[in-house]
């Protein structure tokens, strides 16, 4: 079974956020994954007024009403135009060759979590060259060079996280 993920990147931080995931990415999904995302108490583009999309037929019209309606101009990548979408281009290369290809699922549940993990690991624990290899929310921690290196395994080990213990 195929299910669909759509996700949003905040360009500036290279935050990103899983909305939502299904295998029926019908209208009423998409329209309710444009309402989590203006939501304005935690919704991802609460102060934002850009959303740039891939001209795909899910974005359809009643989707794009939901955003306009909350002050979001949506902006659509040109047919064929790799570049126009690099960040997510490489978040999904990133994704599917680090933690997706590398599992077996046994359902919607296990897919859901391998996906908060991996963002979860993707936000705070994976430096990124593009921003002078800075973690993009990292940990508050005091720690000196005399500590020991200790290892954080998400997904069984799959992903893994080295940084010295505080003090």
């Amino acid at each position: 079974m195929t299910w669909y993920t759509f996700f949003a990147i905040d360009l500036a931080a290279r935050a990103v956020e899983i909305v939502g995931s299904t295998p029926f990415p019908g209208d009423n999904f998409m329209k309710q994954v444009a309402r989590n995302l203006t939501d304005c108490v935690d919704g991802f583009l609460v102060k934002k007024r850009l959303l740039i999309l891939d001209c795909d037929k899910k974005f359809s019209e009643a989707f794009r009403d939901v955003l306009k309606a909350a002050g979001v101009r949506t902006i659509l990548c040109p047919p064929r135009a790799p570049n126009c979408n690099a960040y997510a281009g490489r978040f999904v290369r990133s994704i599917e060759s680090e933690c997706l290809d590398r599992l077996i699922f046994l359902g919607a549940g296990s897919l859901r979590y391998a996906l908060t993990e991996f963002v979860a690991h993707y936000n705070t624990e994976r430096t990124r060259q593009g921003i002078g290899n800075r973690l993009i929310r990292p940990k508050p921690t005091t720690t000196s060079a005399d500590m020991p290196v200790s290892r954080t395994q998400r997904l069984g080990g799959l992903l893994s996280f080295y940084a010295r213990r505080a003090a």
